[in-house]
């Protein structure tokens, strides 16, 4: 249909420029002649001063025996060819139908002239030579081939189990008789469900590139338009499009564009995003069957996917995808590192031990980041020291060591982030320090970053007191070292960390007694992000803020007292941070001793991307702001 299109409009623009050229042609031959009047050209004829003489319908063409020519326009009921042929001069006539013709082209120009460019701008405006003009409603699901690099499940790692239901489905377009036989039938659709990052988008390009059949992809964004019963027409025709491709599969990325609850929106009823469901419910599991077409879809957001979308006989499957372990971290970090030279002294184990809670796209934005790092310092190879710095690059951001800070302002960062890992250090449940420094970084004028030892899969009570009270450390140093007339806005970012975990302990994970064990994260405004499904009443929020409150103030007198009890090894912890700005968690160790931080050496600054201990080295990752710290929020002017 495109293509049909396409020469349409290359036939119109032909016809346009013929119809000119013989226009301008035409009208050529009259330019170079003289008019004259016809009385003139009779006299002319009795002078005999014509030597010949072409009739073209009411015009006369004559040339003079002076050799130049003439045109006139005889009347109708003049007989002039009779004239001529009395005095002997020779006679020719045009044919009128190709001035006819020409007639009727002119006069179709200027609407022909109008098609032609409304199918042009309508053809550029749909993509070219995905519709044309009147394809609003053709899919743009693209075809993948292997010309855009193929992948395999060799290349995805740390994510075996999602990857061994996926290889079954890949089986079973391989071989169907070797599940037909038991009664097991293909699966209509898996859904691939996890955070940002985990290789849901690789997953689907490694079964193309293993499954050797048809493979579209499109996005669930592609479906909706601004005119009413695009998306429906879209679905409809990409289903079309597969089941001549069958057995294909169909990949739709963050299905929930399109795949979102009906009924919570404004729209009504007649919503363009619901009826464009309604078309995918209707075509995945309906009156027929589209035998040999699977649909897989990724999306991080299943909550908000409608009931109808995810029962079976649609999505057959919904597999997790989540952030990878220690050995998953290990095999990512090995298949990304595959085209990177290596120093001798690198070891994955080691990084993937240091990388907690990373996913698969953040451990290749880590191995980049320590290439690009060692490029930088002309490197032929990329060693432990470029991981670490890349490390930190990713989870504190870049240092910002041009930033102008007075004496004032960076004693305060030191005192305020010893406090975070003195407390840190003093209580057991707490994860341990791996790094705290006073070089600004991203948002923050200092940094603590704590980490867990192993992969942390809940939180306990005691847990989550014991956090409270070390990101509140910081406002509690500020306090008992400069009195509180003196605190400053650095705790903004402790603050908010500590409320919101409060308040899940609260809201959502019933550790609050006086509130009890009821879910109340959906009824609280500006909490969860989502409609309230119930109300609560005036004396139920107030006991919910109150609790919040308690939670909080408890961990900062419990801060305050242990910068009390430890004031001494804070004062040395604070003083080797203004000292050697960085330092790792053996070194602060060491420091709070009163020794230096590195052994044998009293007066070398420690490199700020060294290796921690082991003690030291982490198993997850923070999310928004490293753990213990929310950092040390910048001075309102320098």
């Amino acid at each position: 249909m495109g293509n049909a299109k396409n020469i349409a409009f290359w036939v119109v623009l032909f016809l346009l420029i013929l119809a000119l050229f013989n226009l301008f042609s035409g009208s050529g031959s009259t330019l170079q002649s003289q008019t004259t009047s016809y009385s003139d050209f009779v006299q002319s004829v009795q002078d005999e001063k014509v030597s010949k003489v072409t009739l073209d319908g009411e015009k006369v063409r004559f040339r003079g025996t002076d050799g130049r020519d003439y045109v006139t326009i005889k009347p109708e009921d003049a007989a002039v060819t009779d004239m001529l042929l009395k005095e002997g001069i020779p006679v020719s006539a045009e044919s009128q139908e190709q001035s006819g013709f020409q007639t009727f082209i002119l006069s179709l120009l200027p609407f022909l002239l109008l098609i032609g460019v409304w199918i042009y701008f309508m053809n550029r405006m749909q993509g070219g030579g995905k519709g044309g003009a009147m394809g609003f409603g053709k899919s743009k699901a693209k075809l993948l081939t292997e010309k855009q690099g193929r992948v395999t499940f060799d290349d995805v790692a740390g994510i075996d189990e999602a990857k061994e239901e996926l290889e079954e489905i890949v089986e079973f377009l391989r071989n169907p008789q070797k599940f037909s036989r038991l009664g097991g039938k293909i699966p209509k659709g898996a859904l691939l469900v996890g955070p940002p990052g985990t290789g849901k988008t690789l997953l689907a390009r490694a079964i193309a590139g293993e499954a050797g059949v048809p493979f579209f992809t499109i996005s669930g964004s592609d479906f909706v338009e601004m005119f009413v019963g695009v998306g429906a027409s879209r679905v409809r025709d990409m289903f079309e499009q597969a089941k001549k491709n069958a057995p294909c599969i169909v990949f739709i990325d963050e299905i929930d564009a399109v795949g979102r609850a009906r009924g919570a929106g404004y729209g009504g009823g007649n919503d363009e995003r619901e009826q464009t469901l309604n078309q995918l419910l209707v075509e995945m599991d309906g009156f027929e069957a589209n035998e040999g077409v699977i649909i897989l879809a990724a999306t991080n957001r299943r909550d908000v996917l409608d009931p109808a979308l995810l029962r079976p006989g649609r999505f057959d499957r919904q597999v997790t995808v989540p952030n990878p372990d220690i050995k998953g971290r290990e095999k990512i970090l090995n298949v990304h590192a595959r085209k990177t030279p290596l120093g001798p002294d690198v070891d994955m184990r080691i990084i993937a031990r240091g990388t907690p809670g990373f996913s698969g796209a953040d451990l290749m934005n880590l191995v980049n980041e320590a290439a690009l790092m060692a490029a930088r310092v002309g490197r032929r190879f990329v060693t432990m020291e470029d991981f670490e710095n890349a490390k930190d690059k990713v989870m504190m951001g870049a240092e910002r060591r041009s930033m102008v800070l007075t004496a004032d302002q960076k004693e305060k960062t030191a005192y305020h982030e010893a406090g975070h890992a003195i407390v840190g250090l003093a209580l057991p449940k707490c994860d341990p320090v791996y790094k705290a420094t006073i070089i600004p970084r991203g948002g923050a004028l200092g940094m603590v970053v704590s980490l867990p030892e192993i992969d942390r899969l809940n939180w306990h009570k005691s847990e989550c007191e014991q956090k409270l009270a070390m990101t509140m450390a910081g406002k509690a140093a500020e306090i008992l070292k400069y009195g509180e007339d003196e605190v400053s806005n650095g705790p903004a970012g402790d603050i908010q960390q500590a409320s919101g975990l409060a308040r899940a302990m609260v809201l959502r994970w019933g550790m609050s007694d006086k509130v009890g064990n009821i879910d109340y994260s959906e009824a609280h405004e500006g909490y969860s992000g989502q409609t309230p499904g119930f109300s609560v009443s005036a004396h139920t929020k107030e006991m919910i803020e109150e609790e919040v409150k308690r939670f909080i103030q408890d961990g900062y007198d419990n801060a305050y007292r242990i910068l009390t009890e430890k004031q001494e090894e804070w004062e040395r912890l604070a003083q080797g941070l203004l000292e050697y700005e960085t330092l790792t968690g053996e070194e602060i160790e060491r420091v709070m001793k009163g020794e230096p931080p590195h052994a044998g050496s009293d007066d070398d600054t420690p490199d700020a991307g060294s290796a921690p201990s082991v003690t030291a080295i982490p198993k997850t990752k923070p999310k928004s702001k490293p753990k213990g710290d929310g950092g040390m929020e910048p001075e309102p002017t320098v």
